[in-house]
């Protein structure tokens, strides 16, 4: 007697416990819900988003170990909530100080001679910038769009 109900103590906690993890990955990951319900859900959370650009970019592209190969200019354009693009416009002088603080600390010379900008390294410098200069979640991303020697 004391057999079978300790097996059926088990077998009432394996449910629970299966039936709980179950419940955790469907609430989490979004399983079992259909493509339209999600993207329902997605439309109502995303606001609408606006490029603002920065204008033109100059930025030393140093190697490693210090030495400057020369000097690269980019465009860059900062992908903001439709109601946050005034204040990020408004603020730009301080994205590009913020920039300029970083990009001459920064190796940003690729290629053989230096003369290739590494644009990932790029775009975390103006991502790291534009933290500080607009505070945190401001900007949704940012796209190097054009980068060129000077």
């Amino acid at each position: 007697m004391k057999k079978i109900l300790f097996l059926l103590v088990v077998l009432a906690a394996g449910l629970g416990i299966g039936g709980g993890a179950a419940y955790a990955m469907v609430r989490m990951l979004g399983i079992g819900a259909s493509a339209a319900q999600a993207e329902a859900e997605a439309e109502k959370k995303e606001e609408p988003a606006r490029f603002v650009p920065t204008g033109r970019v100059l930025a030393p592209l140093v190697f490693a170990d210090g030495r400057l190969a020369g000097y690269a200019a980019f465009e860059v354009q900062l992908e903001v909530d439709e109601a946050k693009a005034d204040f990020v416009t408004a603020r730009i002088p301080l994205l590009l100080h913020a920039i300029n603080m970083r990009t001459y600390r920064t190796p940003l010379a690729a290629g053989p001679d230096g003369m290739l900008p590494n644009l990932d390294a790029f775009r975390k410098v103006v991502d790291t910038a534009a933290t500080e200069a607009f505070g945190a979640h401001m900007i949704r991303k940012v796209a190097v769009t054009a980068a060129t020697p000077a």
